[in-house]
């Protein structure tokens, strides 16, 4: 009743913010002025419904290649611009997935675009070099201006690497390394590690494991599956490690509505975590370390009170296992903050954070006590991507120059408020709406219902994502505005009003 209550008081005073009507009505928003920039469109345009008639010329051919199970659509990103998605039918699309989170500031940049025509940087885009042995004489100093000056409280390191998953999967094993040094007291392993880890057996392969929790998502690498449970599609048929995983809190929303409820399931979730560490360790089979992303994504944007997380650390503290934080889709400012853990308030949130996609490039921050104690033990051959930092390095800038985390959490209010508005006016379809930032996510009555809306808003001119059972997430671009929030509004609401 009281959730029922707080919907409709949220939504009479959306109508009177934001004028709304009778039921399958639309947004027309007062407070959001309309400001295109040169280099954006204004509006969305469709031609066609998507995927499109050339669309599924190319995914034909492209099909004759290799698997094409996962192919929305074909884009033409040169003539895509700032929020808008072209693709090759001539459809422009408000992209509110943009590259499954990992676009920072749109399509074509004007300030990536000279990035990528100074001639001072042409050496760095045509030659990429192997880091690990042989990394370019600017490279500390790039360092410097991109990834350290924005590095996580406590930490002063940064491995670079490629991707979100071989960042997860290289700080895996940083973490084992660290854990059996110090189970040694000493970094000089034995001729029996030595002999044995060559034949895949104990010690040199010790029984180690990582804690990770139901509904996690960090990555597709063989290491990272036995941390992944999202999907069934993911893991199915891949052999995986005997590794603990622990629930991960199923709160309910409102957050601020039910605050005793939620504080009770986080508690249940912190205790068996604890039980499986223990658990673990009488299998002999220590937890090395423990994995979490602070917003749960493709899982289904499961969120946790700071409260949560700040106990979770000092859990992973207590018994000695080290604490990975995966920033790799909440990084890069998407929640109003650079880092999604700096809206927990702690000094030391984390041994380890991994990145990659709005930061254009992957890897991990960490103490210095997870350095690499010998060559080659963190490698591989590019080990990053010097490029990625100059772009990197620019959209920073941008971030600084424009704003753009307060924009974000206007926007993020924004978009947030609304869809509290739509769920309480459509609650025979929507439920649960959550976000923090322009991280948000709302859910459908059921699976069939989630995915015929995303396909809808599609063919209207706006790209959703999906995660979970039966929820849709919008991942916008940082310089994603109020402008854009009712610009959706208004589409989805009318597909709200049409569906039966």
């Amino acid at each position: 009743m009281a959730s029922t209550l707080f919907s409709r008081q949220l939504a009479l005073t959306l109508q009177h913010n934001l004028r709304l009507t009778a039921p399958g009505c639309r947004y027309v928003s007062k407070t959001a002025t309309k400001t295109v920039s040169e280099f954006e469109y204004d509006a969305p345009s469709m031609k066609t419904e998507v995927p499109g008639p050339r669309s599924k010329e190319l995914l034909k051919q492209l099909g004759e290649i290799q698997n094409v199970g996962a192919v929305n659509f074909f884009c033409n990103y040169e003539e895509s611009r700032g929020n808008y998605l072209v693709d090759v039918d001539g459809n422009r699309m408000l992209d509110m997935y943009t590259q499954i989170s990992s676009i920072p500031i749109g399509y074509n940049h004007p300030s990536l675009l000279k990035v990528m025509a100074n001639p001072n940087n042409m050496s760095t885009f045509v030659n990429r070099p192997a880091l690990g042995i042989l990394p370019p004489e600017n490279f500390p100093e790039k360092l410097n201006e991109s990834l350290l000056s924005i590095a996580p409280s406590g930490m002063s390191r940064v491995q670079t690497m490629a991707c979100g998953s071989c960042s997860n999967e290289n700080a895996f094993k940083a973490m084992f390394i660290w854990y059996r040094n110090k189970e040694r007291g000493h970094n000089t392993p034995s001729q029996e590690d030595e002999t044995s880890c060559m034949i895949n057996q104990s010690p040199g392969c010790p029984d180690l494991s990582i804690l990770s929790f139901m509904g996690a998502f960090h990555g597709r690498t063989l290491g990272c599956l036995a941390t992944t449970h999202s999907k069934v599609i993911h893991k199915l048929d891949v052999p995986s490690f005997d590794w603990p995983i622990a629930p991960f809190p199923k709160l309910q929303y409102p957050l601020e509505e039910f605050v005793r409820e939620n504080a009770q399931e986080e508690a249940r979730c912190l205790e068996e975590v604890e039980d499986l560490i223990v658990k673990w360790r009488q299998k002999g089979k220590p937890v090395a370390g423990i994995v979490i992303e602070p917003i749960q994504a493709e899982g289904g944007d499961n969120h946790a009170s700071p409260d949560f997380f700040i106990k979770l650390r000092h859990i992973a503290r207590k018994h000695g296992s080290a604490f990975l934080v995966d920033e790799v889709q909440t990084g890069g400012g998407c929640t109003g903050k650079l880092w999604a853990h700096e809206h927990w308030g702690m000094d030391d949130p984390a041994d380890m954070v991994s990145f990659s996609k709005k930061l254009l490039t992957g890897g991990y921050y960490h103490k210095d006590e997870f350095q690499a104690d010998k060559p080659y033990r963190i490698f591989n051959t590019w080990m990053g991507d010097p490029s990625k930092n100059l772009f990197l390095t620019e959209v920073l800038n941008v971030i600084r120059r424009e704003s753009l985390l307060e924009e974000v959490t206007r926007s993020g209010k924004a978009l947030l408020e609304g869809l509290y508005a739509l769920q309480a006016q459509y609650p025979h379809i929507l439920s649960r709406a959550r976000g923090q930032g322009t991280f948000c996510a709302i859910d459908a009555c059921d699976d069939v219902t989630r995915n015929k809306l995303m396909v809808k808003t599609r063919d209207r001119g706006v790209i959703l994502g999906v995660c979970g059972e039966r929820s849709l997430r919008f991942r916008p671009a940082l310089v994603f505005k109020e402008y854009h929030v009712h610009q959706f509004l208004n589409i989805f609401n009318d597909i709200l009003a049409e569906h039966k």
